[in-house]
């Protein structure tokens, strides 16, 4: 119940903001006196929906995470493994040169650990109960190492930008497909038909097919650079370790949100065309990176 409501609040910001925008733009329809299709008025109309929708995203990542994951800030620890674990995030994160994030753990049995946050001074950093209790101190140290990587780079918020970007390119092409087909093939000469609307659709789904692909793309590039920032932050051999443990323990069933498996250090594994759409390279693929590092 909880998610459908976050899910209808978000959509309706969305909707009640970009109106704002728009409206302050004095941005119109996108059909001017003659019928014809307005490519000004489309592609901010497009821009201010498709970026919008992807900095509300981002604003809300880091409540989202902690409910999705039911992750637990450590605002006082509770035992010598919690006062170590955030000693270690504070002396990463003033090395990384950003303020110290809020540390979490997320009870879950499978070892993941995330970083997310609207920007790289106030972030969240998290790791698994499982993580914490199995992996050495030089192996967390350098997931820990990684997370920050990816807070100190400005991942989350590159990734949101790339995404509102390609958000923009979707909607905007897929409308003058839609308008295309509409006008020159269906001969509709007036306002927009029922052609308009199911071409738009099919065209925005299967556009957003393929931008997803280069999101993914983008997202595996971006785990090579963190585990080289844990191998800096945290020991280039508890990194190695870390992913060899990783490999070992691939075969448990992947247990973290789907909504939260491209911030995650580990996400699930995927064969043949299922591996465009992966958001982490191969295991094998990164432990060769380091080792040749």
């Amino acid at each position: 119940m909880f998610r459908i409501a976050l899910f209808l609040l978000t959509n309706l910001a969305i909707i009640i903001v970009a109106g704002i925008v728009l409206s302050i733009l004095g941005v119109g329809s996108t059909l001017d006196e003659t019928g014809a299709l307005n490519l000004t008025n489309l592609l901010i109309i497009c821009f201010v929906f498709g970026m919008i929708g992807s900095v509300i995203s981002l604003l809300l990542s880091k409540p989202i995470a902690k409910w999705s994951t039911k992750a637990q800030v450590i605002t006082d620890p509770r035992s010598q493994a919690e006062r170590w674990l955030v000693n270690e995030v504070r002396d990463m994160a003033t090395r990384a040169g950003i303020d110290m994030p809020e540390v979490a753990i997320f009870p879950m049995q499978q070892a993941n650990a995330y970083a997310t946050g609207w920007n790289r001074n106030n972030a969240l950093v998290a790791i698994s109960s499982g993580m914490l209790e199995r992996y050495s101190k030089d192996e967390i140290r350098a997931v820990m190492g990684h997370e920050i990587g990816h807070v100190a780079n400005g991942d989350m918020i590159t990734l949101t930008l790339i995404q509102g970007v390609l958000n923009t390119f979707v909607m905007f092409f897929a409308r003058i497909i839609g308008h295309i087909v509409d006008r020159q093939i269906l001969k509709n000469d007036s306002g927009y038909g029922i052609g308009y609307f199911v071409v738009t659709i099919v065209m925005q789904i299967v556009l957003g097919i393929l931008a997803a692909m280069i999101v993914m793309w983008f997202s595996r590039k971006r785990e090579f650079v963190a585990d080289r920032a844990g191998a800096e932050l945290g020991g280039k051999a508890g990194m190695i370790s870390a992913l060899k443990h990783l490999k070992a323990e691939s075969q448990v069933p992947d247990q973290m949100p789907e909504s939260m498996n491209a911030f995650g250090i580990s996400s699930g594994k995927r064969s043949g065309i299922q591996a465009l759409f992966m958001s982490h390279p191969p295991l094998d693929e990164r432990i060769k990176a380091l080792e040749a590092a």
